[in-house]
């Protein structure tokens, strides 16, 4: 390795924000204990939005290439050169799937499936969403099946009382089973979309390899966890849905505005084209709709594009350290190295190494979505979940905990180093 002075900047501030995101329980505490209405208390409350950890440290590297090079030109050359196309999708993604239409429809699918399962309805719901609504992002995308998801379970579970262990084992949970539930196609996992292309995975390959083990991970670690809890599940009480009723002929028109969105994923033009229509059609049907998730979306998105701008200059350590490993040893560092940074760069440094065997890359992809449940940042749509739940009445006002996230997400993370690779 022989980094230049900015990649250097740029690991030593992407290592900052790394344990600023770990610190913003702490600054949501400090700023309860600042005098109201203060700068300082408004100060702490912005440290402590975990969405905007990145895009904070993104903006000093911006200056720092600037001083470094001794040209602001520099900087906007380098933002110009980054793909942000993903922090994009996932913020009109979020916006769309966030609408009642959408969330009315997908909570009444899950609801549907929990009556099928002979278990009391806190229970049944609760695995029904936390199994099927993962796997459904194999096909409405990741972003999409974790806000829907978040929106459902806040308004279910987070915002009822229930105890903080059962918070953060859901929350741990939900972040897993999203990031492997996504793997049954190639198209709507971030980490596999990186490679699918290059490495010729196609939909029959990604089932056969990754689909059923991701299925089945998801269904045990649902199970087990529901059984856990099952005391505490079984005592909240149904909670009726939210709004007044939507026409079928609306429901359609948003689930067909969802697929363009998913449709044109790579083409941000188009996509952000079909979002301004969709806007004009929420305020043509106001009457039928919920506040837009407009603040949420764009925090998630200015969360992944300063990961982008942050993650894109890690490339000199962590290209040879995947050269390095071997299969069971590079499944393993991706799991953990997911939790610093995030995996579809991750796997995208995967593409650049020439000549890896087909182990290595199921190795470097499977590590990859089983360690993206692990930390805020380890998956793309993580941020959307943390974005909606921080705020549920179990979290008392003090935001997620990253450790407590951490903790509650190891049990599924086992079970899907258990399927994943220990079965394979």
């Amino acid at each position: 390795m022989n980094p230049s002075t900015i990649e250097i900047l740029a690991s030593v501030l992407f290592g900052i924000a790394v344990i600023h995101t770990f610190c913003v329980k702490r600054f949501a505490t400090w700023a309860h204990h600042s005098p109201p209405d203060s700068v300082r208390q408004h100060l702490l409350h912005f440290l402590a939005e975990t969405e905007v950890v990145f895009g904070l440290w993104a903006a000093a590297l911006f200056m720092g290439i600037a001083v470094v090079q001794k040209s602001v030109m520099a900087a906007v050359d380098y933002i110009d050169g980054l793909n942000f196309t993903e922090p994009k999708f996932v913020f009109v993604i979020m916006v769309v799937a966030a609408t009642r239409p959408v969330v009315k429809l997908a909570e009444a699918v899950i609801a549907l499936a929990a009556r099928a399962l002979p278990l009391r309805e806190g229970v049944a719901f609760y695995v029904a969403a936390l199994i099927l609504g993962p796997l459904l992002g194999s096909f409405i995308t990741e972003p999409a099946a974790m806000t829907l998801l978040a929106l459902v379970l806040k308004r279910r579970y987070f915002d009822q009382g229930i105890s903080v262990r059962l918070a953060y084992a859901t929350l741990g949970l939900l972040f897993v089973n999203v990031s492997i539930g996504g793997t049954l196609t190639h198209f709507a996992a971030p980490p596999v979309l990186m490679v699918a292309a290059k490495w010729n995975w196609d939909l029959a390959f990604m089932f056969t390899n990754f689909g059923w083990r991701a299925a089945s991970a998801c269904t045990v670690s649902g199970l087990l966890v529901a059984w856990f809890f099952r005391k505490e599940l079984s005592q909240i009480k149904p909670v009726p849905a939210g709004g007044a009723g939507v026409p079928v002929w609306l429901t359609t028109i948003h689930l067909v505005a969802l697929g363009l969105v998913v449709a044109f994923a790579h083409h941000p033009d188009v996509f952000f084209g079909v979002f301004v229509l969709f806007l004009g059609l929420i305020t043509a049907t106001r009457e039928h709709q919920d506040a837009l998730k407009l603040r949420e979306g764009l925090l998630v998105g200015f969360f992944l594009a300063g990961l982008v701008t942050l993650g894109s200059l890690q490339a000199y350590w962590l290209k040879p350290l995947i050269q390095s490993l071997n299969g069971s040893a590079l499944f393993y560092g991706a799991t953990c190295l997911t939790a610093l940074t995030d995996n579809a760069a991750l796997t995208y440094l995967g593409t650049l190494v020439e000549g890896i065997s087909d182990e290595l890359k199921y190795a470097l992809v499977a590590g990859a979505v089983t360690g993206g449940g692990l930390t805020v940042i380890a998956n793309a749509p993580n941020p959307a979940g943390v974005g909606i739940l921080h705020s549920a009445k179990v979290f008392n006002g003090e935001g997620i905990s990253p450790l407590g996230l951490l903790l509650g997400a190891l049990f599924p993370t086992a079970v899907a180093i258990l399927f994943f690779w220990i079965l394979h």
